[in-house]
């Protein structure tokens, strides 16, 4: 099998490594809108070779594999699906899944041949902070869920193919609906992204920040750990999910405006009982959380 990355980051180069590892694919091709980053791919030998465009990486592909930030994925399917080869299965590795299904509509759904029936949408749930290819990890995804949100126009043999891959670099694949997807990870993904970036950013802007942040400890590593990740990459997705961020925003606003009423009326059982049962939910969950 012949692979065509488009998107040559963390995440692409590590199912790219993954797939190669598993003896899934035999070649593996990648463009990148940066070119630095699809020579350093080849480099590290994550791919065999580097393309100057979409339509050169994806024209021998039997399967395209979409890691460009989700804003970006009409920008590289649109001159994709021209090139695609009348056998070549596509799918995708996106955060958000309506925005990314919207764009293959669009761009696929009138293509010859009929690509939309080769598109497979997914969301491994997996990854790292750090950005670029050089943090490429072939283990990223073993034990790791990956979830299948297929449209009413993809083919079962598209689907099947996907997943046994997925299977076969360790993911545990499941089956969910593209706005359930969004709605939850909303609020188990994109929300804490966007309040870890805040917070940091909130310090950072302040006079004595460095100040500040030259004595944070444990905690302040473990809740901000996550603001290292690539701003590019979750503008795109807090923009894409913005109607299921911005409610689950709302959300978390109001319960903030709770605390500070309790902090400021000094009411020890309001904000002991919200500690309570965050802490209780948290340490139910600690096996599943904690996982490596």
């Amino acid at each position: 099998m012949k692979l065509a990355l488009i998107g040559v980051g963390m995440i692409g180069g590590s199912v790219a490594a993954a797939l190669r590892r598993a003896g899934a694919i035999e070649r593996a091709v990648g463009f990148d809108a940066d070119p630095k980053a699809a020579r350093r791919g080849v480099e590290l030998g994550v791919l065999d070779a580097a393309a100057a465009s979409v339509e050169e990486a994806v024209r021998e592909a039997d399967l395209v594999v979409l890691a460009v930030p989700v804003g970006a994925m009409a920008e590289v399917m649109a001159p994709m699906a021209s090139a695609l080869p009348p056998h070549a299965i596509v799918t995708d590795v996106g955060s958000t899944k309506l925005s990314v299904i919207e764009a293959a509509r669009t761009a696929l759904a009138k293509a010859s041949g009929s690509p939309i029936r080769r598109f497979v949408p997914g969301h491994p749930i997996a990854g790292r902070e750090l950005p670029g290819v050089e943090y490429a990890d072939a283990a990223l995804f073993r034990g790791r869920l990956y979830i299948c949100t297929p449209i009413e126009e993809t083919g079962p043999e598209a689907r099947a193919t996907v997943e046994d891959l997925w299977r076969r670099i360790g993911a545990n694949v499941v089956t969910m609906d593209a706005a359930e997807h969004d709605r939850v990870f909303a609020a188990v993904s994109h929300l804490p992204h966007l309040l870890a970036f805040a917070l940091v950013a909130r310090i950072a802007s302040e006079p004595d920040g460095e100040r500040k942040l030259g004595f944070a400890g444990a905690g302040f590593r473990d809740f901000t750990r996550i603001a290292a990740s690539s701003p590019a990459m979750w503008r795109d997705v807090c923009l894409a999910n913005r109607a299921a961020l911005g409610e689950e925003l709302r959300g978390y606003r109001a319960l903030l405006d709770e605390l500070q009423r309790a902090i400021d009326a000094g009411d020890a059982a309001a904000l002991e009982a919200t500690f309570e049962l965050a802490s209780r939910t948290r340490r139910r969950h600690a096996r599943t959380f904690d996982a490596e």
